[in-house]
C-alpha cells in the first residue's frame, strides 16, 4: 500500500458517542443478531431437511438465507465488540477485509434477486417448460455465475482500495469499513475511485435491477388473464414477498452508495448503513417465510417430529413395572 502517511489502524465512529447509550445499543444490537442467525438458520435447515422445499424457489431462498447469514457476521459482531469495549479502532488488515467481504455478499444478494425473478418467471409464465428451464444443474450454474460475480465486483473494489493514500484523519464515519468512508478520508485523487463505483457498480447494480424487474412485466401481463382468483392471489403473494425484499435492498444501498459526493455528510447518514447491514439480514426470511404456507407446514411437521420424537425417547426411559 502506497501511504505517505502509513495508518496501521482506522477508527470507526460507531453509532453514538453518548455512553449512556452504549449498553442499550448492544442489548439491541444483540437481539437483532440472535434473531438474524436463528432465523436464517432455521431457514435453512427446512430446506435441507424438508423434501416438500426441494424445489428451486426454496434453493435460492436457502442460498439468500445463507447470504444474509453471512452479512451480518460480517458487521454486527464487530460493532458488538466495540459497544462493548468502546475501543472502536480495526487494523487497516481487518478493515480491508470487512470491505471485501461485505461487498461480496452484497453484490451476491442483489444478483441472487435477479435469478428468483427468473425462476418466478419461468415457473409462472413458462409452467409447462419450468421443469427443463430450471433443472437441479442449470440452477447450481445460476448460483454459481452469482458467486463469481459477487467476488469479481468485490475483488476490484478492494484493489482499488489499496492503491489509495491516507493522510490526516483516520475516522471513517460509520460503523464498519466500507467504500464510501474510505474515499472521504483520502487524500488521493480518487476520481478514478468513484469513476470505478458507479460504472462497475451501476453496471451490477443497474442490471441486477432490470433483470429483477422486467420478469415482472411478464409475470403480471400473465397473472392478470388468470381466471382463478384464489390462484392468482396466490401467485401475487409471492411475488410481493420478492419485490418487497428488493425494494428495500434497492433503496438502502443505493442511498448509501450512490449519494451526491464522497465529502457529503448529514446527521442521518449512518441510517442507511444499519439499515441495509443489520435490519435487511432479519427482515429477508420475515418477508418470506411469515406469509408462505409451504413454510408454515414445513415449521408444523419439524417440530411434531421433535415432540414425536422426545415423547418416544422419554417413554423408552421410563422403568418398566
Amino acid at each position: 500500500m502506497r501511504n505517505q502517511t502509513v495508518l496501521t489502524e482506522f477508527l470507526l465512529s460507531g453509532l453514538s458517542d453518548l455512553s449512556g447509550l452504549q449498553l442499550p445499543l448492544f442489548l439491541f444490537f444483540l437481539l437483532i443478531y440472535l434473531l438474524t442467525f436463528i432465523w436464517n438458520l432455521l431457514i435453512i435447515v427446512l430446506i435441507v431437511s424438508d423434501s416438500h422445499l426441494h424445489v428451486p424457489m426454496y434453493f435460492f431462498l436457502g442460498n439468500l438465507a445463507g447470504l444474509d447469514l453471512c452479512c451480518s457476521s460480517v458487521t454486527i459482531p464487530r460493532m458488538l465488540f466495540d459497544l462493548l469495549t468502546k475501543r472502536r479502532k480495526i487494523n487497516t488488515t481487518a478493515c480491508i477485509t470487512q470491505v471485501f467481504f461485505f461487498m461480496f455478499f452484497g453484490t451476491s444478494e442483489a444478483l441472487l434477486l435477479a435469478v428468483m425473478s427468473y425462476d418466478r418467471y419461468t415457473a409462472i409464465c413458462q409452467p409447462l417448460h419450468y421443469v427443463q428451464l430450471m433443472s437441479w444443474k442449470v440452477c447450481a450454474q445460476l448460483v454459481s455465475i452469482v458467486w463469481c460475480l459477487g467476488f469479481t465486483n468485490s475483488f476490484v473494489h478492494t484493489l482499488s482500495v489499496l492503491n489509495l493514500t491516507f493522510c490526516g484523519s483516520d475516522v471513517l464515519e460509520n460503523f464498519f469499513c466500507d467504500l464510501p468512508q474510505f474515499f472521504q478520508i483520502s487524500c488521493s485523487n480518487i476520481y478514478l475511485n468513484i469513476l470505478l463505483l458507479f460504472l462497475l457498480g451501476g453496471f451490477v447494480a443497474g442490471g441486477s435491477l432490470i433483470l429483477t424487474f422486467l420478469p415482472y412485466v411478464y409475470i403480471f401481463k400473465t397473472v392478470l388473464k388468470l381466471q382463478v382468483k384464489g390462484k392468482r392471489s396466490k401467485v401475487f403473494s409471492t411475488c410481493t414477498s420478492h419485490l418487497t425484499a428488493v425494494f428495500i435492498f434497492y433503496c438502502s444501498t443505493m442511498f448509501n452508495y450512490f449519494h451526491p459526493s464522497s465529502g457529503y455528510h448529514f446527521p442521518g447518514a449512518k441510517v442507511a448503513p444499519v439499515f441495509y447491514a443489520t435490519l435487511i439480514p432479519l427482515f429477508n426470511p420475515l418477508i418470506y417465510s411469515l406469509r408462505n404456507q409451504d413454510f408454515r407446514t414445513a415449521f408444523r411437521r419439524v417440530f411434531q417430529s421433535i415432540f414425536s420424537f422426545a415423547i418416544q425417547n422419554s417413554s423408552k426411559l421410563k422403568p418398566h413395572s
